[in-house]
């Protein structure tokens, strides 16, 4: 057996993925230097601090903890022994404008309450669950493996899994059969937002989602979700990675086809065996590689791809505690119409769908006492045909924290406001170098997914490896995760280090 010790693996970002591999890697020998171009770990799941507030940057919801506690595990710790997680009930409210329902993963309860909600369509949330899990058993173990090569693609578990993939159906179509209810099924499909899609165009593939909810539960991390990535971070120094936050890549340096390390901002040259990226996929194949040597994914090829949407956030320091559950949804009163805004116009439209997170109510950790850190996001267009948010970006403001008074109940909410930023597409192009602004990376649809997406073992550069959103599995904490774990793996097996990774069971 090759001495992983005696292998150098750089990662470039600090995020969710680029931490997975971190931690793996230096757990199995290797020597691992992260470079973080931020002044703290995390990415897209870093910490976001106003004053004494603390807000999450990105993800909010952890869904597939299971997925969480492996790759803890396969770095020598556990979950548990890392963060504090505690699992919501119920998980969250969705409110339309004529009723709201709280969504639980306690099954009897869950059926009552859709029952209560649309009367007649109780018993059919049962048909869901059995559906949903037939799909998820035959597809998320295919997610879980690496689609480098053509071959991949005849693997017995895939061919297998092909009925469930529900070609030419959306998600809203399946759900749409299954619950018989326009809006009890968008109950089960507005989770295509967690990719930055539209129900109405998200593969139906994608109705695992709600299923792995509704099977397992959502947690919230004390402190936020940001302590995940600090915990992995705690983790991979614990095993012996070096990581340089405030330390940006210039470019990876690449000799004869292959990555042979990276050259930092101050021009430094660091030699690795092997090159990890975590950037936004964009990004890195626009600006870190000396133009020509990219041969597949050139600047006109991302341009021809498809993208998820952008997002419009707001973190608000409040000195006041509303009474509000931990999520809330709110569906726009012509959902279809403010999604195919979204999606497939220019226009900011005023009839707008938000999401709220109140953690205060359950985490008092994130602000001072009689304080809280309200978290509001709105899906919107990323910068491919987009208003000018220069000249936009007030009145939306406006909007919004009109909407939260009129249909949060937050009545006297702006003069309550001690702390706040705005994030809207342009700063997550030019602060977080999102390509685009598309917050959740390239879009999902089939031609853009497993070997058809970027691939973890890179196929335009030897010994590189990509983790994030942007390559398969996909956008989402436990698919980046994995990302993470598939990276070490590949890596792993090339220098004969022998390991064990966990399967998930259902």
């Amino acid at each position: 057996m090759t001495s992983s010790e005696k292998k150098h693996i750089v990662i470039v970002g600090a995020g969710p993925g680029g931490l997975t591999s971190a931690m793996i890697l230096a757990h199995r020998g290797f020597r691992v230097t992260v470079f973080e171009a931020r002044e703290r770990v995390g990415g897209r799941n870093a910490e976001l601090k106003l004053g004494p507030y603390a807000f999450d940057t990105g993800p909010t919801f952890l869904m597939l903890k299971e997925i969480l506690d492996e790759v803890f595990k396969e770095s020598g710790t556990s979950t548990e022994a890392e963060i504090d997680c505690v699992k919501l009930d119920p998980m969250y409210r969705l409110a339309f404008h004529d009723r709201q329902l709280s969504a639980t993963n306690n099954h009897e309860k869950m059926r009552e309450e859709i029952e209560r909600c649309f009367p007649g369509h109780g018993d059919r949330y049962g048909r869901f669950f059995e559906q949903e899990k037939s799909r998820f058993k035959n597809l998320f173990p295919c997610l879980q493996k690496s689609y480098h090569k053509v071959s991949s693609l005849f693997q017995r578990d895939l061919i297998k899994a092909l009925p469930s993939l529900s070609l030419g159906s959306s998600i809203f179509d399946i759900m749409y059969k299954t619950f018989g209810s326009e809006k009890l099924a968008l109950s089960f499909t507005f989770q295509s937002k967690y990719l930055g899609m539209s129900p109405w165009e998200c593969p139906g593939l994608f109705a695992m989602i709600p299923f792995i909810e509704h099977a397992f539960g959502i947690y919230h991390v004390q402190g936020g979700l940001s302590r995940i990535s600090d915990g992995m971070a705690e983790v991979a120094r614990r095993q012996g990675a070096e990581i340089h936050c405030d330390t940006p890549v210039k470019r990876v340096i690449v000799e004869n086809g292959a990555a042979v390390g990276v050259l930092l901002e101050d021009d430094t040259r660091v030699e690795a065996d092997e090159v990890v990226l975590n950037a936004d996929f964009g990004y890195a194949a626009n600006t870190l590689f000396e133009p020509g040597v990219l041969r597949k994914w050139t600047p006109a090829r991302l341009e021809k791809s498809k993208y998820s949407c952008s997002t419009y956030m707001m973190y608000l320091g409040l000195d006041k505690v509303y009474d509000l559950p931990h999520h809330t949804i709110y569906f726009a009163e012509d959902y279809r119409s403010n999604v195919n805004a979204i999606f497939h116009g220019d226009r900011v439209t005023d009839d707008i769908s938000f999401y709220v997170r109140n953690s205060s109510v359950t985490d008092s950790s994130v602000a001072p006492d009689g304080h809280s850190a309200l978290y509001v996001l709105v899906p919107v267009a990323n910068l491919r045909g987009s208003p000018e948010w220069s000249k936009d970006s007030a009145g939306f403001r406006e909007n919004v924290l009109s909407k939260l008074e009129q249909r949060a109940g937050m009545k006297d909410l702006r003069q309550h406001i001690v702390q706040e930023k705005v994030v809207g597409p342009e700063e997550w192009q030019g602060e977080y170098n999102c390509y685009i602004g598309a917050t959740f990376n390239m879009a999902h649809n089939m031609s853009q997914m497993i070997y058809w997406r970027p691939h973890n073992r890179f196929e335009d550069v030897d010994s590189c490896y990509l983790v994030g959103g942007g390559t398969h599995p996909g956008s989402g904490l436990p698919t980046i995760y994995e990302s993470g774990r598939i990276a070490a793996n590949l890596i792993s097996r090339k220098h004969n280090v022998v390991f064990v990774s966990g399967n998930l069971e259902v």
